[in-house]
């Protein structure tokens, strides 16, 4: 496809340079026409010229020969007469009246002699004469015909340079010209191909009208046999009819709708972002919130100025609200647009707050004009920034006048027909284009009296940097009402355009009054019931339960005598059961825990006091007073190095009291001493777990605000991939126009520069064989002239 339109670029400027040169060759052509033809015109006269006098010249040789010849008949005859005359004088004896004859007959024939002498002497000087001129004029188109010559020459010479010249024009044209005959011999099989296929077109739609007749009139037999009354008449009930529309007018409608819906969000964001930074200005300036009260007029502006978001959000959320209700396969027209009418009324709603807040504002700018620091030129800012704060309020009401206009075709008593919704449509362009130039006329001004007011010595920091946040939103307000302004002046065609539905019986409709078929907005909920009813249609059947079943456990349902509220309460019982029961969970662990460590020590006891018996009957064998020495011992050594009781045999008949009274004190402060170590060492797991806890909280908070902020990039950048992605296949169905266009107009090209070269051709062949024509005369020429010399 590239190398094509290559080649069509190519042909088209060589067609261009030999278009450009072709008046200075058809000048050059015509000037040595015509100079060709005057010079064959004068050679004409002069080859008359020339056969005139060689006429002349041959009638006078011809008369000079005959003259010639009666002169020597007449010297002949003169000199017979003087013979005669001789013999006459020799001889007297001839008689008298014989010399009389002779002499009357000498003075004739010499009479005529003499005028035959006189004339002859004037033809030979008439002749004489003739040559003379004859020569002079052969002389004189001698030299012309040399001139004639050069000239020839040179505008042969011309002729030929320019021929070589483009001969290699003509053959690059003649190549181009054979390629130009294959693509049509091409395009000839095509049109043949598709001429045969429209033939079979026309042969199968002949078929199916046949059989769209037969099928028809059967339906119109059994509609007049079946049908008791046909509703179709009615308006009113064709309009609740399902319409065939066009799938792709509904797609551009809805990406539409998706461009307007992020206008609109950027429009209420920055107005809101506008009366947010007006009310920081003005709990400011021209009184510091922070240092002084405000006055009564500036602090219900705040007020009021608080307020922007409630008024603000709900345009947005209905106008996102009525783009979600809108789907691909369901028909989107004024008439079924219902959400337009909520979104028009917040608009309206933030007019009106809009309204309210404009006196309070002008009253502001008032307050500052009465300031002693504010000078004639900032007053006379501020009166400019007045009267376009007016002018903008005034256009966003003109705006909200035709949206709810619009909005109100989807009502059922609307009046309008249409006609005009471009009219609609144009209005709210050339409103939304005032709103912007309103705006940027706000911005102007406001721009400018923020420069004065910070040339004045009370502007402090924060002042500026607040004028600057306002200027900022400005700017973006600026920016985004003429992207709708460019929006809508884009898409006023598709607006103004048909949507091109049909409906049941529109065709047969008796209403003359309406404009075309009407399209309820109950229609998509209709269509969406019927698709879910044919969708459950088309699902298998779940599980059942059994019709026997199914009838136990009604009765056993009807009879059983607890009803919801007992259930609850016993459900509350069990819980609070189970919350006792793991409280006694917790407590029995506590103690099997205790009596773990008890058993252990028992243990260990058990196995101390069986040592100290096997050495005990071990030494029994000996003295006694080894063993009133070796039991001191041994009760000195403890039991075990974990038990409090010791054996002392000294003290006779204590030997059970004393240990058992220190035992239960050491058992009492063990069990307080496990039961702190136990609770010491859950508050450890809880902390331990507490802290994991927190730390896993903490962690998973930053990674789902790390997830927000990548969410809300990821949306963003989603949101400007799919505006990049809508402005391609915008620039796609662009190029795509172009390139049918640009092919169009090349095939019209191609087909003027095919009728073009093959009239050149003739043109050249034309003048190919005059010019062959005209060298086969010039070289006749000479030789006959010749010839004739």
């Amino acid at each position: 496809m590239a190398d094509i339109q290559a080649k069509y670029q190519k042909l088209a400027t060589e067609y261009a340079k030999i278009r450009s040169q072709l008046p200075v060759l058809k000048a050059a052509v015509v000037d040595g026409q015509k100079k060709e033809d005057h010079l064959k015109e004068g050679i004409k006269e002069k080859e008359k010229s020339i056969r005139k006098f060689e006429q002349e010249i041959d009638s006078l040789t011809f008369r000079n020969q005959q003259l010639s010849s009666r002169v020597t008949i007449l010297q002949d005859e003169l000199n017979d007469a003087q013979l005669k005359q001789r013999k006459n004088k020799q001889v007297n004896t001839s008689p008298a009246h014989e010399p009389v004859t002779n002499n009357s007959n000498s003075d004739v024939i010499g009479e005529e002699l003499q005028n035959k002498i006189e004339e002859n002497a004037r033809l030979h000087k008439q002749v004489y004469e003739a040559e003379q001129k004859h020569s002079q004029t052969v002389f004189q188109l001698q030299d012309r015909l040399d001139v004639l010559e050069r000239e020839k020459n040179q505008h042969e010479q011309i002729l030929n340079n320019a021929v070589s010249k483009n001969k290699n024009q003509i053959e690059k044209l003649q190549n181009e010209k054979a390629l130009l005959e294959v693509q049509l011999q091409k395009q000839d099989k095509d049109v043949k191909d598709a001429k045969t296929r429209a033939e079979q077109a026309e042969s199968e739609l002949h078929k199916i009208q046949n059989e769209l007749t037969s099928k028809l009139d059967e339906a119109t037999k059994v509609i007049k046999d079946k049908i008791a009354f046909n509703d179709t008449k009615n308006r009113d009930f064709n309009a609740l009819n399902i319409p065939t529309h066009d799938r792709k007018h509904q797609l551009k409608t809805r990406e539409i709708v998706t461009q307007a819906g992020s206008l609109v969000k950027e429009f209420v964001q920055s107005m809101m972002n506008f009366h947010a930074y007006t009310e920081q200005r003005s709990q400011i300036y021209p009184n510091d919130s922070s240092k002084e009260p405000l006055s009564a007029v500036n602090k219900k502006f705040c007020q009021y100025l608080h307020e922007s978001a409630s008024f603000l959000r709900p345009v947005q959320q209905k106008y996102v609200a009525f783009q979600e209700s809108l789907k691909d396969d369901a028909l989107t027209t004024l008439a079924t647009a219902t959400g337009l009418q909520d979104f028009a009324s917040e608009y309206q709603r933030y007019v009106k707050y809009s309204n309210k807040i404009l006196p309070y504002q002008l009253l502001s700018i008032d307050e500052e004009c009465s300031l002693s620091s504010c000078s004639t030129t900032l007053e006379a800012k501020n009166r400019l920034l007045y009267q376009s704060l007016q002018a903008l309020h005034a256009s966003l009401d003109h705006v909200g006048t035709y949206v709810s206009l619009i909005a109100e075709q989807s009502k059922k008593g609307s009046d309008h027909p249409r006609c005009n919704h471009s009219a609609m449509f144009s209005k709210l362009s050339s409103a939304v284009t005032h709103l912007h130039e309103v705006i940027k006329d706000v911005s102007k001004h406001y721009n400018a009296k923020v420069t004065q007011e910070h040339q004045l010595p009370t502007a402090t920091q924060k002042l500026k940097t607040t004028d600057e946040c306002v200027v900022s939103s400005l700017v973006s307000l600026v920016a985004c009402t003429g992207k709708f302004s460019t929006f809508l002046t884009n898409n006023i065609e598709f607006f103004s355009a048909s949507v091109g539905y049909r409906t049941r019986g529109s065709s047969v409709s008796t209403d003359q009054s309406t404009d075309g078929p009407a399209c309820n907005p109950a229609v998509s909920g209709f269509r969406q019931r019927a698709a879910n009813y044919i969708t459950s249609l088309n699902k298998p059947c779940p599980d059942s339960v059994p019709y026997k079943v199914a009838i136990q456990n009604r009765r056993t349902l009807f009879s059983s005598t607890e009803s919801r509220e007992s259930l609850a309460q016993q459900v509350s019982e069990f819980q609070d059961k189970v919350s006792q029961i793991e409280q006694e969970k917790e407590h029995w662990m506590l103690e099997s825990q205790l009596l773990k460590i008890k058993h252990e020590k028992e243990v260990d006891k058990v196995a101390q006091l069986e040592q100290d018996y096997k050495k005990l009957q071990a030494r029994l064998t000996g003295s006694i007073e080894d063993n009133l020495d070796v039991i001191p011992e041994a009760a000195k050594s403890p039991v075990s190095p974990g038990a409090p009781i010791q054996i002392d045999t000294s003290m006779l008949g204590r030997l059970d009291s004393g240990p058992r009274g220190r035992s239960s004190t050491s058992d009492m402060d063990s069990r307080e001493q496990l039961i702190k170590d136990h609770f010491t060492q859950r508050i450890q797991q809880l902390t331990s777990q507490l802290q994991v806890a927190d730390s896993k909280a903490v962690n998973f908070y930053a990674e789902c605000r790390a997830l927000h902020k990548r969410l809300n990039i990821e949306e963003k950048s989603k949101k400007k991939l799919q505006e990049e992605a809508n402005a391609h296949s915008q620039t796609i169905i662009q190029l795509k126009d172009d390139l049918q266009t640009t092919t169009k107009s090349y095939e019209s090209q191609l087909s003027m520069m095919s009728e073009h070269l093959a009239g050149m051709n003739e043109k050249l062949a034309n003048q190919k064989d005059e010019i062959d024509s005209l060298r086969l005369q010039l070289n006749q020429k000479p030789v006959k002239k010749g010839k004739k010399k």
